[in-house]
């Protein structure tokens, strides 16, 4: 692999796009690897030795994705961006009826709002580096975007999030069908509990929502939130690792014909063929004893 093909990466200061950033530069591509901090900008910088570009950019901010745009364009390496990967996203845990409204936009802003925002800045770089599809093979522009295996089904207390992934899978099938023959290929990956800091970060968010959990409007959903609070530690010890998800976004990019949908993990290949056909009442009772066990 020539650096000559680059990729944009969003959220690659932590977890999945973080092990993305670091394959993708192993394996040649030249990165530029959106983060939100300046400290995280200097520490990616320092992992590596060349082949990186830190790029600042809030995904929920028009400006700051014009700048992350530019700043591409003006590269050396702009001119052959033959990907993006879509993985910036947060996770607001917490049941519906207590969820802030606040919470709820701000899980939709950045997790689907945010993508679209990025990926329709981008697709003019995309298409101006690629080449056309011909003989049932993909373009050689690539967007990728990181769904989730509850893009699928929905769990207790991540309502939210199940929300945005959804919309994720309705964007990736859309924007695949609108791109196509026109040189960018799109997929989404869905993977399933993986080893990462969304969960603990999920599982903050829920407690620092709760406030005063001694309040009686809490009753109904004490029990509900402690083990929500035991399935998030659950995830962020026994997930698969983040490189796991790296190696699949790699062969995304650089399949010969790549997929419209890639699964990571036993439980993503499984659940996500089997849940969806179960029986409503089946599906919720096999879901909510996942999260709520006694």
């Amino acid at each position: 692999m020539q650096t000559s093909n680059a990729i944009f990466i969003t959220g690659a200061s932590s977890g999945i796009g973080h092990a993305c950033a670091a394959r993708l530069t192993q394996r040649g591509f030249h990165v530029f690897a959106g983060v939100r901090k300046q400290a995280d900008a200097d520490r990616l910088k320092s992992e590596t030795r060349g082949g990186l570009t830190p790029v600042m950019v809030d995904v929920t901010d028009s400006a700051s994705i014009s700048r992350a745009v530019e700043l591409v364009r003006s590269s050396p390496f702009g001119a052959s961006l033959r990907g993006l990967v879509n993985n910036a996203g947060v996770s607001v845990a917490g049941p519906l009826e207590m969820l802030p409204l606040d919470a709820f936009r701000k899980q939709i802003e950045v997790n689907v709002v945010g993508q679209l925002a990025v990926t329709q800045a981008f697709i003019p770089l995309l298409r101006a580096a690629g080449r056309p599809a011909s003989r049932g093979q993909a373009g050689s522009g690539r967007i990728v975007i990181m769904g989730s295996i509850l893009g699928r089904f929905s769990l207790p207390c991540l309502a939210a999030y199940s929300c945005a992934k959804f919309a994720l899978e309705a964007m990736a099938d859309s924007l695949s069908m609108e791109l196509h023959g026109r040189g960018i290929a799109v997929t989404i990956i869905e993977p399933g509990s993986i080893a990462t800091p969304i969960w603990e970060k999920s599982e903050a968010s829920a407690f620092e929502m709760a406030g005063d959990f001694s309040h009686p409007r809490w009753d109904p959903y004490r029990e509900m939130i402690l083990s929500f609070r035991k399935y998030a530690e659950s995830l962020s010890r026994g997930g698969i690792s983040p490189s796991r998800v790296a190696r699949t976004v790699e062969k995304a990019l650089t399949a010969t014909r790549m997929r419209k949908r890639y699964t990571v993990g036993w439980d993503s290949r499984l659940l996500g063929r089997l849940v969806p056909l179960m029986p409503i009442s089946l599906r919720q009772t096999l879901l909510r004893g996942v999260v709520l066990r006694r």
